[in-house]
This record gives structure tokens, C-alpha cells and sequence, in this order.
């Protein structure tokens, strides 16, 4: 047995409230273990519920933590129409809403990451207004837009920077700009601007962003679409204003196509792709990651582990974020998360009990000792009968049976164990917990 300092042996694992590494580091080591999970819009809105209609505003509903019974690791925002003043965005979250969302997420030990959707500065219409291909170009410094689109950056600037954590810390965040670049739909894209025109537009928001307003909390992720891959490397602004690549894949149902048959397709699809962005990644130095899926309605009852698991399975990826779920009347089928009674929701559950995603699960480790662990906080542990199961590991179970049967509880405890060597089959544990829903 070698003691070691206390302090020195606190590890903060998967969902860490402190941050004893940079953001970068931190979805770089989920790439080397067990990829994030994230869905956007988790704790503004879900099916048939809206934060904005209650008046609890803490932040704590979430489609998917009534389905599991914890949050998702990441939470996506997007910030169109922040550009024109609004007090709510592109989906009708309001600003101050979206920044409380934010700062609860992160002091769960969440992450968070950010896109864009502005309108088109010269035509007045939505981003994916592409029917005018000077844009990109009057943007730039010495066009005649360039002024008016700094106003915007410094709007989405100011609402970033409102970001702090309890102490006063600025909060990191995944920042997603000017995403799907390669795709035609957006006045961004491929077919507006070159490829020259969309570097120095990405290096522009940069130099402002990071170099003048000093927001240096960021991940800058640059995300194409999974059509026309071939034409991201040459729009690829450089290693030097880009920290994680991406990719934007969803599933389809084609017409005249079976469930079965666009599961497959999506599977082959998706291997494929995050080879090819797995190669590139990894020949600039990146973390990578699925930034966008999911089918919507999740017709496929086992989407999670029959699917989407098979799809990215050994890709090294450091988080996949699905889709949002609309809290709209006419966009019922409007999901990409499941919600509790929902047909896939069960597979959603194993797949997280099988230890194949990670959620926010925030719990500390502490070696006192080699042979001494304990854990505390809120863990998960995976499902299985409980009767079998030792008393003690009732403590976190998030999918234990009385959880499944009741829903939305979480339990937080302390654990201790001893085992005599690293690897022995002695383990003896005892603790306790408390259930909260």
C-alpha cells in the first residue's frame, strides 16, 4: 500500500463541475474512451412542455432525463437572431432563458455548445436565403456589409461574454459558426461564396471574436454537411482557427424505402463518413465529433443500440449530439430524442446502461490510497435485476427497477471500496444514498 496526497488524487470524472483541463482535453480524452451524448435544446423545450411557459426557472426539465433519469453531457443552443436585437431566437427561446440554461448546465458539469443561424445581412431573409452569392463577399472588410454584420458579431459577443460561471469564470463553450458550409442551402455555403470568400470570412469572426473581444474560452468547431465532403478541405480556414471538426448526418426514409432499409443505409453512410473525418482529423491534430443526427420520430424502435451505436462504434468520436424536440403543436413528430412511453425510449435506456455514451453522471472518485476508492455524487450504474444486486449499489441507480417503475429519480450517495490489488476479483463495498426526483 503507497499513500498518496489526497488532494493530488481527486478525480473528477465524465461531468466535473471543475475544470482541471481545457475543454479541448476533455472531449479529446472521451474520444480515447466513451464519447458525450448532447441534444440541442434539451432544457429550453420538449415534447408538449415549453421552460418558457412555467414558472420554475431553474432549468431542470428535460425530455431526456425523464426518459433516463439524467441530463444529457451536452446541451446545444443556437443564437439566430441575437444578430438583429431579438429577445428570442430562431425557435422562440428567449436570450436570458438560454443564458440561465447555459450557466445551470455548466454548474451540473455540462458542456455546452453553441451554433448560428443568422439572417441574410443583404437580403433581410432567414440564413438559408441563399438566392443572392455576393453576401459572403460584402462581408468582408472593404464591403459595404462589413460594418453592419460587426454589429451582430459584437451582439453574439455580449451574450457570450454574459456567460460566468458562480465565481466570475468566464464558461467555456463549443463554438459551431457557419456550419454545413459545403451544402448549397445557406447563404454561407458552397454555392454562395468561394472557397476563399468562406475562409476569410471564418477568419474574420475570429480576429473579432478572440483577438478583440478576448473571448478565448471557445472551441472552435467547423462543422460541413455529409454531402459534398470532398469540398471541406478547401474550405478549411487552418489548423490555427479551428479546434475540433464535425460533421452534420441525419437519418432519411426514402421514398419507397423500408424502416429496415434506411437504418442499414444510414449505418454504411455514417461508418464511411466518420472514417473519412476520422482521416482528416487526425492529419490536423483534432478532436472529431458527430455535431448533428438523429431521425426524427424514431420510427426504429432500437435506433439507439441497433442503429446509431453500429454507426459509430470504434469511430473515435468525442460526442454525438442529436436533433431537437419541438414543443409545437403541428411538429409532433418533430423529435430526435425519445420521451418517456415513446417506442424507443427503452433502447435509449440500455443503451446508456451499457456504458456506450456518456451522460452528465457527476460524481467525484478520491484515491486515499491504491487499494482504498471512494465515489461520490451522482452515478450511474448499469441495469440489471435488482434482486441479485448488494444492497449498498442501490445507491445511483438511475435505471434500477423502482426507478423504471416510478421515473425521473436520481439518487446521490457516497460509495467505499477495498480491494487488496488492481484487478483483484475481491472487491468488498459498502454505502449509502439519498433519492431525489
Amino acid at each position: 500500500m503507497k499513500p498518496t496526497a489526497f488532494a493530488l488524487a481527486l478525480i473528477f470524472m465524465t461531468a466535473c463541475t471543475t475544470k482541471p483541463a481545457s475543454l479541448v482535453e476533455r472531449l479529446s480524452n472521451a474520444a480515447e474512451t466513451t464519447p458525450f451524448y448532447g441534444h440541442q435544446d434539451d432544457l429550453m423545450y420538449g415534447h408538449e412542455w415549453n421552460s418558457a411557459d412555467s414558472l420554475d426557472k431553474l432549468m431542470e426539465r428535460s425530455d431526456v432525463k425523464d426518459v433516463c433519469g439524467q441530463y444529457p453531457a451536452i446541451l446545444g443552443l443556437d443564437l439566430g437572431y441575437i444578430e438583429l436585437g431579438r429577445r428570442c431566437n430562431l425557435d422562440g427561446n428567449d436570450f436570458a432563458l438560454m443564458a440561465e440554461a447555459a450557466r445551470q448546465h455548466h454548474a451540473r458539469g455540462g458542456i455546452i455548445t453553441l451554433s448560428w443561424h443568422p439572417d441574410n445581412p443583404a437580403t433581410g431573409g432567414s440564413a438559408w436565403d441563399n438566392s443572392d452569392n455576393s453576401v459572403v463577399r460584402r462581408i468582408l472588410p472593404g464591403g459595404d456589409l462589413h460594418d453592419k454584420f460587426r454589429v451582430w458579431t459584437d451582439r453574439v459577443c455580449d451574450w457570450i461574454e454574459s456567460l460566468k460561471d458562480e465565481n466570475g469564470n468566464q464558461i467555456p463553450v463549443i463554438w459551431r459558426p457557419f456550419h454545413e458550409h459545403t451544402g448549397g442551402w445557406f447563404w454561407w455555403g458552397a454555392s454562395c461564396c468561394t472557397p476563399q470568400e468562406y475562409n476569410a470570412l471564418w477568419k474574420m469572426l475570429y480576429e473579432q471574436m478572440v483577438n478583440e473581444r478576448g473571448l478565448r474560452e471557445m472551441v472552435w468547431a467547423i462543422s460541413p454537411s455529409s454531402s459534398n465532403r470532398e469540398l471541406f478541405a478547401e474550405r478549411y480556414p487552418g489548423d490555427g482557427y479551428v479546434d475540433l471538426v464535425g460533421v452534420d448526418h441525419y437519418a432519411y426514409l426514402a421514398p419507397g424505402q423500408s424502416q429496415e432499409e434506411a437504418d442499414e443505409a444510414y449505418i454504411e453512410s455514417t461508418r464511411e463518413l466518420l472514417a473519412w473525418l476520422k482521416e482528416f482529423a487526425q492529419a490536423h491534430g483534432k478532436p472529431y465529433a458527430l455535431t448533428e443526427t438523429g431521425l426524427e420520430g424514431l420510427n426504429s424502435a432500437q435506433w439507439w443500440t441497433g442503429v446509431l451505436q453500429k454507426a459509430i462504434e470504434g469511430s473515435g468520436i468525442c460526442y454525438v449530439l442529436t436533433w431537437r424536440n419541438s414543443s409545437r403543436e403541428d411538429q409532433r413528430n418533430h423529435f430526435y430524442a425519445p420521451v418517456p412511453g415513446q417506442a424507443s425510449a427503452d433502447d435509449f435506456c440500455k443503451w446508456i446502461d451499457e456504458g456506450k455514451i456518456k451522460m452528465l453522471d457527476a460524481y467525484a472518485g478520491i484515491l486515499p490510497t491504491d487499494d482504498w476508492k471512494v465515489r461520490l455524487g451522482q452515478m450511474r450504474v448499469p441495469f440489471s435485476l435488482d434482486a441479485p444486486r448488494s444492497p449498498h449499489k442501490q445507491y445511483f441507480a438511475n435505471r434500477s427497477f423502482i426507478a423504471k417503475q416510478v421515473g425521473n429519480v436520481r439518487d446521490v450517495g457516497l460509495c467505499a471500496g477495498w480491494q487488496p490489488a488492481p484487478g483483484s476479483p475481491l472487491l468488498l463495498e459498502a454505502g449509502s444514498s439519498t433519492a431525489r426526483d
